[in-house]
């Protein structure tokens, strides 16, 4: 079976001072950009069947400076939508609500046209993206690349491992990184996590 690789955006200035970024559209930083080109020998070695991304530019940037093929956009490869929390680092959160936990108390409420989202509605949309590629897995084509973002990358490595949503909290995800999700006697497994070399 054909093994799915999980590759999140190079750096941005929000993702290095870790501010929630969801629909604001950053540009890597240069850094980011230098993370993005790394991924390209680790990814030239390997037979690639299917890539996918989400529309944002920092993971289309991404797929093209890894080198990737012309990525499918495919919008359930969004970020979580962080809803009031947009641009809000965790530590301010934390000033104002102790405790709060992402993978399990999800967002209030943003601005107009971006509602937050649960955990249970990122794992369901997670569950979209899984139904639609198992006909590549399943294929043996090769590998499936999906260049998207942390907390919804993290929700889909644990659907795809039959975990819940919120277990996505039990994953971290660097910044121009990849994970692979593979499988072992034919149950899915982590093959590799937040590898810059494979």
């Amino acid at each position: 079976m054909s093994e799915l690789l999980l590759v999140r955006h190079g750096e941005t200035e929000w993702s290095r001072n870790g501010r929630h970024t969801s629909w604001t559209d950053l540009p890597l930083t240069a850094n980011g950009e230098e993370q993005a080109r790394a991924l390209r020998p680790l990814l030239s070695d390997r037979k690639i069947g299917q890539v996918c991304a989400s529309p944002r530019a920092r993971a289309l940037r991404t797929a093209e400076l890894a080198g990737l093929p012309e990525p499918e956009i495919d919008p359930d490869l969004r970020e979580w939508d962080y809803g009031g929390y947009e641009g809000i680092a965790t530590a301010e959160i934390h000033r104002e609500r102790p405790g709060w936990y992402l993978f399990s108390d999800g967002v209030p409420a943003g601005p107009e046209g971006h509602p937050g989202e649960s955990p249970d509605e990122v794992g369901a949309r997670a569950d979209r993206v899984l139904a639609r590629l198992t006909p590549y897995l399943d294929a043996d084509d090769g590998d499936v690349v999906l260049v998207g973002h942390a907390h919804f990358s993290r929700v889909l490595a644990a659907r795809r491992l039959g975990l819940p949503a919120s277990a996505g909290g039990l994953f971290t995800f660097e910044t121009g990184a990849v994970c692979v999700l593979g499988t072992e006697h034919d149950r899915p497994a982590v093959v590799a996590w937040n590898a810059r070399s494979l």
